[in-house]
């Protein structure tokens, strides 16, 4: 108890020296010899040093950690700085004076800011180089409509500004060339629109054929601009010319066979009406037709039926014509007082139909210069003609005014006796 009793004043001032001196007085109550006090103090000591030692192995292990971490620290800082292809930034302090604790905390800001544009640039390289990727896969045709692709992977030890305007310059390249690839595509199916329109043909259904992006409810962004595509578009529009070409040039030839027919056989103006759709386009170029339907397979189809149909009914309708020919014919000569045999014409032209070499275009037109000579001869009797109708006229007028000048004289005879009756009461 004296010796707790002793000992209170120092406890709150514990130090090495003091529990030294502690050890001494208990060592002086209990009698221990001076032998065993030195093995005591000298492992006393041993252990002093084995806690020194720990404590000064951590503090340089600390140590070694803490350069480590200044070494990489720095190592990272001009690591960043390169990367990002900066050569200094203005702020950072001199990375060579004061502690070690004091240098990592001047540097841990900048690599931080560092650290944040770093991420900053991976994100825009990301997002550049992506759309670099995109652009180039719907140009080769290998990105489909909806498809995802994965994000590129990014060179981090090159983040420069310089190496991120060289991808935007690619990139502006790339969107120039979809925007004009974009617009030949429209323009393409603008063509094949029309050319459908005119042909009477399924749009939707020939432009899927291409490619299904084409389709109206997709949008312009969405559509695909591959060349492929654009191979398979220009032929199609190649296709549909030619097949537009072949289609008029058989309208063409309808319409010029129709009207042949239609005055071959007098056909009426509201007869000749209902295919005047077909006629219109009669002496029309190719870029001329462009009414919807102008061409559609059906019309071309009805117009060659009709044909077929007024071929059919002109040799039966072809003696009427004929024989209406005829009778113009006469008629002109009958005028002309020409005298012709008018039963044996009709029994030539009932010859001629009935024979199995049998043309009607040519009998008619044989006919035509039979009218058109008849019409000539006319003409050259007129004055012969006028003459001669004039001296009937004369002849005419003479006998009449001298059997008017009878009449006359006849009936003053008759009526004198009368008169002198009268005169003698």
């Amino acid at each position: 108890m004296g010796v707790a009793g002793h000992n209170d004043p120092l406890i709150g001032e514990t130090t090495c020296g003091s529990l030294l001196q502690q050890l001494q007085l208990i060592w002086d109550e209990v009698g221990e010899s001076d032998e065993d006090r030195d093995k005591m103090l000298l492992q006393l000591e041993q252990e002093c040093l084995g806690v020194y030692r720990r404590k000064v192995d951590q503090a340089s292990s600390s140590r070694a950690h803490l350069l480590q971490q200044l070494a990489n620290s720095k190592s990272e800082l001009s690591r960043l700085l390169c990367a990002l292809g900066e050569l200094s930034i203005s702020g950072i302090p001199d990375k060579t004076t004061g502690t070690i604790k004091e240098q990592l905390a001047a540097i841990s800001p900048f690599l931080e800011k560092l650290c944040r544009e770093k991420d900053k640039r991976v994100r825009e390289f990301a997002n550049v180089q992506l759309q670099i990727q995109i652009i180039r896969g719907e140009i080769a045709g290998s990105l489909q409509v909806g498809d995802h692709m994965k994000t590129p992977h990014v060179n981090k030890d090159d983040l420069s500004t310089k190496k991120l305007n060289e991808f935007l310059s690619e990139l502006q390249a790339l969107q120039k060339e979809k925007s004009n690839r974009l617009h030949k595509i429209l323009d393409f199916v603008s063509l094949v629109h029309d050319l459908c329109s005119v042909l009477g043909m399924d749009f939707l259904s020939v432009v899927t054929e291409v490619h299904p992006s084409l389709n109206d409810s997709v949008g312009a962004e969405s559509k695909s601009i591959s060349d492929v595509t654009l191979s398979k578009l220009s032929k199609m529009v190649i296709e549909l010319k030619e097949e537009k070409l072949k289609r008029l040039e058989k309208i063409q030839v309808l319409a010029s066979q129709l009207t042949d027919l239609w005055n071959l056989m007098d056909t009426s103006v509201e007869e000749r009406q209902l295919f005047h759709h077909v006629t219109c386009n009669m002496s029309s170029t190719l870029d001329e037709v462009t009414v919807p339907g102008a061409l559609d397979l059906d019309l071309v189809e009805q117009a060659e039926l009709e044909v077929e149909r007024l071929d059919q009914l002109k040799a039966s309708r072809m003696k009427d014509i004929a024989f209406k020919r005829q009778t113009e014919l006469e008629d002109i000569y009958a005028q002309a007082h020409v005298a012709i045999d008018t039963s044996a014409a009709r029994d030539r032209i009932m010859t001629v139909i009935d024979s199995s070499m049998f043309e009607p275009s040519e009998l008619l037109a044989n006919m035509e210069n039979q009218i058109l000579k008849a019409k000539e001869e006319a003409l050259s009797r007129k004055d012969i003609l006028e003459k001669v109708d004039r001296w009937m006229s004369a002849c005419e007028e003479e006998s009449w005014l001298e059997d008017y000048s009878r009449v006359k004289q006849k009936n003053i005879l008759l009526l004198l006796p009368r008169f002198i009756s009268r005169v003698a009461s």
